[in-house]
């Protein structure tokens, strides 16, 4: 899949019979891929074709940030080693722990 230029903007926000997890790098769309419950967003990108680095895959590295633009990733109850409170605010999630609900939309690059 080649990836083409879209604006977040122009990303498909709305809830959809079949959902879809969304990849983006800034304003370019990276892939996409039916959404899978109880998949990661990890297991989602590798399905997208889309590469996220990750290291220890329990979230205590915080390798594989991303930033969440769109939908729901619910974090878990006592916050993992490789987040705080401010980057949940900057909407940060771990991929390799992070499961979506639906439709999202994560743009790859750390709220930093």
């Amino acid at each position: 899949m080649s990836a083409h230029s879209v604006t977040a903007e122009e990303t498909p926000n709305v809830e959809t019979a079949h959902p879809v997890v969304r990849f983006l790098q800034g304003a370019n769309l990276l892939g996409q891929t039916a959404y899978v419950a109880g998949n990661t967003l990890v297991e989602h990108a590798e399905d997208a074709g889309v590469k996220i680095p990750t290291n220890c895959t329990s979230g205590t590295c915080g390798t594989c940030m991303v930033t969440l633009l769109y939908g729901e990733v619910p974090l878990p109850e006592i916050l993992p080693p490789g987040l705080d409170d401010y980057l949940v605010e900057e909407c940060a999630r771990l991929a390799c722990i992070g499961i979506p609900n639906g439709d999202v939309d994560v743009d790859i690059r750390p709220p930093l």
